[in-house]
Formats: C-alpha cells, sequence, structure tokens
C-alpha cells in the first residue's frame, strides 16, 4: 500500500510540473513586444521638458484585440529633480491621435542618471488592437536635459506641442510595449 500511495505521489507531482511547464510555454508565446527595440548605445535625442508637452511613437497592435501589458524605454536624465510623466496610449487614425485607451491615469517618474523603465500596465486593462499612438506627458516643467534612446529610420516620432501634433521623421524614440494576445 505505502508503495502505490509513493507511486501516487510522485505521479501527481511529474503531473503538476509537466502542466506548469506547459502553462508557462504558452503564456510566453501568447506575449509579444510591439514598438521599437530597446537600445543602450549613445544615439539619443532629447525633447524641451515643458508641462503638456508629449513623446511618443505609433505601434501596430495587430488587427487580434491584445492586452498591454508594460510600457518600456530607455532614458539618461541630468535632471536633480525627478521628472514626473503621464502614460496616455491613443488610437491612431493613421493621421492623428484619437481617443486616449488610458481611462485612468497611469504615471512614472524618471531620476537622474541611466534608467530602464517598465511601467506596469496589466492592473489597468488596456485592451487595443490596430494602430497607437504611446506617448508621455511631462507632467511639469523641468530646467534640465534628458536623453531618449532613438533608432533611425525606424517610423519616427511624434511630439505635442502648442496644441498640436508633430512628427520628427528620422529618428524614433526606443518606446515598446509587451502586450499578450487576447483569447
Amino acid at each position: 500500500m505505502d508503495n502505490i500511495s509513493t507511486v501516487l505521489k510522485k505521479l501527481t507531482l511529474v503531473t503538476a510540473l509537466l502542466l506548469s511547464v506547459l502553462l508557462t510555454t504558452q503564456a510566453q508565446t501568447d506575449t509579444k513586444i510591439i514598438g521599437n527595440k530597446q537600445r543602450s548605445g549613445s544615439a539619443s535625442t532629447s525633447f524641451d521638458l515643458v508641462k503638456g508637452k508629449q513623446v511618443g511613437i505609433k505601434m501596430n497592435a495587430g488587427h487580434k484585440p491584445v492586452q498591454l501589458l508594460k510600457f518600456n524605454f530607455t532614458v539618461e536624465s541630468q535632471c536633480t529633480d525627478t521628472i514626473r510623466f503621464k502614460v496616455n496610449i491613443y488610437e491612431f487614425n493613421y493621421v492623428t491621435p484619437g481617443a486616449n485607451l488610458a481611462k485612468q491615469e497611469i504615471t512614472g517618474g524618471i531620476t537622474r542618471g541611466k534608467h530602464h523603465i517598465s511601467i506596469d500596465l496589466e492592473p489597468y486593462k488596456i485592451i487595443a488592437k490596430k494602430e497607437l499612438l504611446v506617448a508621455i506627458e511631462f507632467l511639469n516643467d523641468y530646467h534640465c536635459d534628458n536623453h531618449f534612446a532613438i533608432g533611425l529610420f525606424n517610423g519616427g516620432t511624434y511630439h505635442f506641442e502648442n496644441g498640436v501634433w508633430k512628427k520628427l521623421a528620422v529618428a524614433g524614440v526606443d518606446f515598446n510595449l509587451l502586450v499578450r494576445k487576447m483569447k
């Protein structure tokens, strides 16, 4: 009887382990990165740190709905104060941003030095598809310098200032999203 019990316990553990591996593998294949790849090199650009100014890029979430999990970018700040920002995720109609999909305020901060910033979006349960414009909006004026990692010829950077969206076509900031395919 003890041998059967031991075998059943081992079988149960092996089954649980296999299920765990299968579910983990399945979860990993259901996620993908959209947007620009993160770089840590020296190519960078800066923008005026003015309250209300936004900096972002266009991303393609695909034809099927995805849940936004994490927003990532690399930045180097020379500011002694923490640069406070808000994340905006707009529907994009191929010409201009539309509705903001972020129904709650999503904020973050950039401290002095070089950092890989990652904002957890999963609690906000944002579902998106097709084209998006993902941007950060500065919440205050800052009199210092910061630099976003960029890539050349990767779709460009959009920036919002004085009530108008403009596109810098040559270089795109390295913003990206980790998303999960919806079932």
